[in-house]
């Protein structure tokens, strides 16, 4: 006599189905929000903006300094295509001001090569560069090419802001005024020129830095310069604690 087996019956239980009304939080970071931005702007790197200052040995002319800085960009494309440099230059009769405009790594090799010349030449013809201050991610370029404009003419002021200002008083006056400066470049420089030339003092001397605050910031000791600035670039995130090499390793509770 046989028994019927014991049948199993089927388990009616099923998987849960995830619904496809159930709404899907996208995940991401910053790193890929900015990648993103740049993509929709049709950029390829983030956009930086450097404000330098330095002093000039005596009888330097504006060859010199134009030759020096065509090669030096000529030399920095090969390794970085398509990153080109914009911004302005402005040759006092003892000093600069230079407004560079790249991506990181094109400023980051501005910076060596300087430091090269600076420490291979017995005397380089830029001295005491200071970085005033850098502009991260900026949207949009000021200037549209790279200009070099001599200040043939020294122009004469009667009261030296800095010696009654602080240095927060006259930085933010330079940045002021450099910004209207460059505003009004973009608006009467056209593209493909050669730029305004060496008659800013006529052109627009009320836009123009004295001289006197460029001295002032490439004395002081507030701005950092180049080779601390490197220093600091190279100096690694993610520094090792002591308590990482001890043995045994502790125990946090």
């Amino acid at each position: 006599m046989t028994f019927p087996g014991h049948i199993r019956k089927p388990n009616k239980r099923a998987f849960p189905v995830e619904s496809p009304l159930m709404p899907q939080i996208p995940r991401g970071n910053f790193l890929h929000l900015q990648e993103e931005k740049q993509r929709l702007q049709l950029k390829k790197f983030l956009l930086h903006r450097m404000f330098l200052v330095a002093e000039l040995t005596a009888n330097t002319g504006k060859k010199d300094i134009a030759d020096y800085y065509e090669q030096m960009f000529q030399s920095i494309l090969k390794h970085h295509l398509e990153e080109t440099v914009t911004g302005f230059l402005l040759v006092y009769p003892t000093s600069i001001l230079h407004i560079l405009e790249s991506s990181s790594g094109t400023l980051y090799r501005i910076l060596l090569d300087y430091l090269s010349h600076q420490k291979s030449e017995t005397e380089f013809f830029i001295q005491g560069m200071r970085i005033i201050i850098v502009s991260h991610n900026i949207p949009t370029r000021l200037f549209m090419q790279w200009h070099i404009s001599v200040i043939k003419v020294p122009v004469m002021y009667l009261d030296d802001v800095t010696q009654t200002q602080s240095v927060e008083e006259v930085i933010t006056e330079f940045l002021t005024q450099t910004h209207k400066l460059a505003l009004h470049l973009l608006k009467t420089v056209k593209v493909g020129a050669k730029g305004p030339g060496d008659n800013l003092h006529q052109l627009a001397p009320e836009l123009l830095i004295p001289e006197q605050i460029i001295k002032y910031l490439y004395k002081s000791e507030e701005f950092m310069d180049p080779e601390t600035f490197i220093n600091t670039y190279n100096k690694p995130i993610h520094v090792t604690l002591d308590s990482e090499v001890i043995w045994p390793a502790p125990t946090y509770f």
